[in-house]
């Protein structure tokens, strides 16, 4: 069964068996076949000579339930913080299947994955003396990398891009001096064994993607000539492979990419080095939607506008870059029978108390009632793992489900959080007397 067709049959059971809470009508879902789909592409898609690991960007699905799955299917997993970390090995990944790629390591940070010999890409020169002062006395036990950032300029996305002249990101390669000052460092660390570049993110070429690798490993090969022999085993390409959010259809593909990189960079492929990718978005958005129930209707200006209970604190992106991060979405009526009639032009709002939350502008749909449900799509990457704590709405409760024997399966990935909770998490539990 297509995910379409999956998603639709699972909307409908979700409405009759009433999954929408009636004070806070707004629940996820993951279609865990489709997950499972994605992830055996972009092992097909990469499978060569060389051992892969496709590291799941942690920053995208933070869900426990989740991410122990991803580990289930032979997943590694890529983190960024302290909180990301825990959680990938509360959900089984081994040391050996995590990188950790935070931009803004403490000397506790890298203390401790040392100590657990997890991967490690470094951000820059500070952090790589940091890990001089550590290895004063001892050897890695996980690889450790630096993160080079190829400068190849913005994609159509210029505030997610991650290879600008100026981003945040990495050691820059084409400084003046900075090219030798990298080779200099590799050639006076032995450890130093894998290499890192992130050059893709929403809106960017898969041939700007796989000119970014191009020079990295360009790069790769004058550390070699420099030491003499090969240093580094590994490298990570990083994720960023964007999501068409126009339609159903997953696009670009993993094939595409590998497609893309086979003709830029051949030698990848080689058996030469280990190859590590942090894909998110595109192992996970295609999985999620969201239901809500439409609250109320009014007509202001001549324009119909919905309130549902969809806004900030779900879709943060989407509500402050409309333009860059629209969503598709869908109205359903009561029972999940997705309504076609009396299009018209109108608005869909959030529960968010301010005037730019809104979920879809100007959109030509259906005429919707109170009552409708409201479905939005291609949610599974980061809608569910980067809630926004606006007016102190809790996060909703998120489903897996999977097509079992004829029926939908469902299973908890998040119980939504109680309004103590929410109280709890804003200070109500601690005692403040003086």
């Amino acid at each position: 069964m297509h995910h379409a067709q999956r998603r639709a049959t699972a909307m409908s059971d979700a409405l009759a068996r009433e999954m929408l809470p009636a004070d806070y009508p707004i629940i996820g879902m993951v279609d865990l076949d489709t997950l499972d789909e994605l992830f055996r592409a972009a092992e097909a898609a990469f499978d060569s000579p060389s051992p892969v690991t496709h590291a799941v960007a942690a920053k995208a699905v933070t869900l426990v339930p989740m991410m122990r799955h991803l580990a289930e299917l032979g997943a590694g997993c890529e983190v960024a913080s302290p909180g990301e970390l825990r959680m990938a090995q509360l959900a089984g990944f081994t040391p050996d299947r995590i990188v950790f790629d935070s931009p803004a390591k403490t000397r506790h940070d890298i203390d401790t994955a040392l100590d657990l010999g997890v991967a490690m890409n470094l951000d820059n020169f500070t952090e790589l003396s940091r890990i001089d002062e550590h290895l004063a006395a001892a050897t890695p036990k996980g690889r450790i990398g630096v993160r080079i950032n190829p400068q190849l300029g913005a994609g159509k996305i210029e505030e997610m891009s991650t290879a600008t002249p100026t981003s945040k990101f990495g050691i820059p390669l084409r400084d003046e001096g900075s090219r030798q000052a990298i080779i200099d460092a590799y050639a006076a660390r032995p450890w130093l064994n894998q290499i890192h570049v992130h050059s893709g993110s929403q809106g960017m070429a898969l041939s700007s993607m796989a000119a970014g690798v191009r020079a990295v490993v360009d790069l790769v090969a004058d550390i070699h000539a420099t030491i003499g022999h090969q240093q580094i085993t590994h490298i990570d390409i990083g994720g960023g492979l964007p999501v068409n959010f126009d339609s159903d259809a997953h696009t670009p593909s993993f094939a595409d990419y590998r497609a893309a990189l086979e003709a830029e960079v051949p030698e990848l492929f080689d058996g030469t080095y280990g190859i590590i990718t942090e894909f998110g978005r595109s192992l996970l958005a295609k999985s999620g939607t969201m239901l809500t129930r439409v609250e109320s209707t009014k007509v202001v200006g001549g324009r119909p506008i919905a309130v549902c209970h969809a806004g900030a604190q779900v879709a943060a992106r989407t509500i402050f870059m409309p333009n860059a991060w629209p969503l598709r979405v869908s109205v359903l009526d009561p029972t999940g029978e997705e309504r076609e009639d009396d299009v018209c032009v109108q608005d869909v709002a959030g529960p968010c108390c301010f005037s730019g939350d809104i979920i879809a502008h100007q959109r030509a749909l259906p005429l919707i009632r109170e009552g409708d449900v409201i479905a939005i799509h291609d949610v599974g990457a980061y809608y569910f793992s980067n809630s926004f704590s606006y007016n102190a709405l809790p996060r909703p409760a998120v489903y897996g489900y999977r097509e079992k024997d004829g029926a939908v399966a469902w299973v908890t990935l998040r119980r939504q959080q109680t309004i103590d909770e929410v109280v709890a998490e804003a200070g109500g539990d601690v005692d403040s007397s003086w």
